[in-house]
């Protein structure tokens, strides 16, 4: 019955996350927010950890904030100590920074969220429907970097 439920909630999630706009409508709506604020930077999610907030191709805008003023609640990009780029929620203050976790997943990432690896907080997500192989070699639009939304690492 336990797995029962955590199916139907799973793909409940992935339903409410998947606006149904396409990819590149989505990264040009995004660069639409960003093109006249250099505290602002677009970038693709790859990973499911956040569900249903954001998914694989969703496309999100960073800002640039201090970390001084981080608390619970934000969502913190950073570079965790593997070099990896990872969208995880603040769930709390520890000695040396704030400590991530991603909304699906069952620990907290090893890595402390501090000002050396912060690279902002999530200000707009626009969830995508994906990209189409074909569409993303035809697009005009620019590449852009890829976060993780993905398991503890």
């Amino acid at each position: 019955m336990v797995l029962a439920m955590m199916a139907t909630t799973t793909a409940a999630a992935k339903e409410r996350s998947d606006a149904g706009m396409t990819y590149d409508g989505a990264v040009s709506d995004a660069l639409a927010i960003t093109a006249h604020r250099p505290e602002l930077n677009v970038v693709r999610v790859a990973g499911q950890s956040m569900l249903p907030y954001f998914g694989d191709d969703a496309v999100v805008v960073v800002k640039k904030i201090d970390a001084a003023r981080l608390r619970v609640g934000m969502i913190a990009v950073y570079v965790n100590r593997f070099g990896e780029k990872v969208a995880h929620r603040i769930i709390a203050p520890v000695a040396g920074g704030w400590q991530v976790k991603g909304y699906n997943n069952a620990e907290a990432d090893s890595t402390v969220v501090n000002a050396g690896n912060l690279l902002g907080i999530v200000y707009a997500t626009f969830n995508s429907s994906g990209r189409a192989p074909v569409a993303m070699a035809a697009s005009n639009l620019p590449s852009i970097e890829t976060v993780y939304a993905a398991p503890a690492r």
